[in-house]
């Protein structure tokens, strides 16, 4: 947790910064791999044939990155323990098939059912697909995230909401800031995590789940807070200036 000293308001140009705004997307944004995957997808099997390897092979892929993207989405991952024991099941799911792939004998049961499956699909299949999760992150950048977001400023924390716009302000100073990090991969995709606003005189703690590059929006809420007390500090005979956060 961190907590930001308090400050007081000033005229000050070089303190003060441009706000920082802070919004909780939606898991779906942490689909884009899918999304990209599915259009690498599409131009390939636009270039070949339906019944090539070519398209078998890749339509394995796909369903390979599409099913760990959504795994991504249905599961936490808080330790790097959890996460060990994800890669291993996985390792010894994709050990068993390459297994009974190049070697028929060993496991010819396994072999039986993976020749039988032929996961290709047509360019028009994996455009669409790629549509559907384009069109759906329009509406979440363009369209959701206006009507719910939070604006940092050096004095004052604005929570902007609602169809009409709803204001409601809490003070800056004296803002505890809490970073959790609760899912590995929701991290090393987007940086995202969840951040807990804590204002100075208010009961209600305020989170903000699914948060992107939530390490430099942090850093940057502390500088802009923490910079406005220090040159106070420094403005005063005979203070002393904090050595740092």
């Amino acid at each position: 947790m961190s907590t930001v000293p308090p400050a007081a308001p000033s005229a000050d140009k070089d303190v003060e910064e441009r706000p920082i705004y802070l919004v909780s997307y939606p898991k779906i944004v942490l689909l884009y791999p899918t999304f990209f995957a599915a259009i690498a997808a599409g131009l390939v099997a636009l270039f070949t044939s339906t019944d090539s390897p070519i398209n078998d092979s890749v339509g394995w892929a796909f369903l390979w990155l599409f099913g760990l993207n959504i795994v991504v989405l249905a599961f936490d991952f808080p330790r790097t323990t959890s996460l060990t024991l994800f890669f291993l099941v996985m390792a010894a799911v994709l050990g068993v098939i390459l297994a009974s792939t190049y070697d028929p004998e060993l496991l010819p049961t396994v072999n039986r059912i993976l020749q039988g499956i032929k996961p290709h699909a047509n360019a028009t299949f994996y455009f669409l697909l790629a549509s559907i999760i384009g069109l759906i992150y329009v509406f979440v950048f363009s369209i959701s995230i206006r009507f719910d977001y939070w604006e940092v400023r050096p004095n004052e924390l604005l929570h902007h909401h609602g169809f009409l716009s709803s204001l409601e302000r809490f003070s800056a100073p004296n803002l505890r800031i809490t970073k959790e990090i609760d899912d590995i991969f929701e991290y090393m995709l987007l940086g995202s995590g969840r951040l807990v606003l804590h204002p100075s005189n208010e009961p209600r703690a305020f989170v903000l789940d699914n948060v992107p590059f939530i390490t430099s929006k942090e850093s940057r809420i502390m500088k802009m807070l923490g910079a406005l007390q220090v040159q106070l500090r420094d403005e005063r005979p005979g203070s002393t200036l904090p050595r740092g956060e």
